[in-house]
């Protein structure tokens, strides 16, 4: 954490009206969860995907906090009502999912368990807001949030243009990374689809039926195992070997490339 406050504030992108001495002077670790969690207003909950652990530490939680204090998971998939069921402080419960590295993607799911009370998301919310993250609001849980969704579905297709033979691993990468992802940095797919024809209604009277008879050809969803995956890993690990070092290199270069892009991004609002 040090390092990476440090790194950031040399490259002016930390956050806050402090320094990185002053922030690191505010964390501290703690083993024992009543003490941790002593006078706090908002608690977010990393620990490893596993329900059963993270419905451990709820349970745990819900015994000590009081009734104004936000108990909010970082999972990336498990649903709030498997989390949160039965607990005491079922309203003030909530799920934030950050995406990863959180300090150069600011996107956050906010999503809420069904007994969730909405003032709990809205101080869910304006809290992200305030500390720079973009949060987003789901109306209703559902299986993997919206971003996994999404991203999961073109994953999945990607799997299958590959396994059919269509394109090369590396080729198909080149797809989203010099095509669709250059436009998905700065809109969505809904925005493109209204700048792409006069508006949405538009684009959907000219490109619905091509659409449609497009995703009619989509196969089901991939096992993700055998030759395919042997396929695509032997492809990635060509482009990029699996060794440690070599992997953090990778890592730091996309960290770069992210840290640029943001701060792009921060200057185009600004603009």
């Amino acid at each position: 954490v040090s390092k990476q406050m440090q790194e950031m504030e040399k490259s002016g992108f930390l956050k806050g009206a402090l320094s990185a001495e002053q922030q690191l002077a505010l964390i501290s670790i703690c083993t024992d969860l009543k003490a941790a969690v002593e006078g706090a207003a908002f608690i977010q909950e990393c620990t490893p995907e596993n329900l059963e652990l993270k419905k451990k530490i709820f349970g745990q939680l819900d015994l000590i906090v009081g009734d104004n204090v936000i108990l909010s998971s970082s999972t990336s998939c498990l649903l709030p009502s498997k989390l949160f069921t039965g607990l005491k402080h079922i309203k003030q419960c909530i799920v934030s999912h950050p995406v990863n590295p959180p300090y150069f993607v600011p996107l956050v799911e906010i999503v809420p368990h069904p007994e969730t009370d909405p003032s709990t998301t809205e101080r869910t919310y304006a809290l992200m807001k305030k500390i720079g993250q973009s949060p987003v609001k789901l109306n209703r849980e559902i299986e993997g949030f919206v971003l996994n969704r999404l991203q999961y579905a073109v994953i999945s297709e990607a799997w299958r243009l590959v396994g059919e033979g269509v394109i090369s691993p590396t080729d198909l990468d080149l797809v989203m990374s010099d095509g669709l992802g250059m436009r998905y940095a700065f809109i969505g797919p809904l925005e493109t689809m209204h700048l792409n024809a006069e508006g949405v209604s538009n684009y959907c009277e000219r490109y619905s039926e091509g659409m449609r008879l497009v995703l009619n050809t989509f196969g089901p969803v991939p096992e993700f195992s055998g030759e395919i995956v042997q396929k695509v890993n032997q492809a990635m690990s060509e482009k990029i070997p699996v060794v440690p070092k070599v992997l953090d290199a990778r890592r730091k270069w996309r960290d770069e490339c992210l840290t640029g892009l943001a701060k792009l991004k921060a200057q185009m609002k600004s603009d």
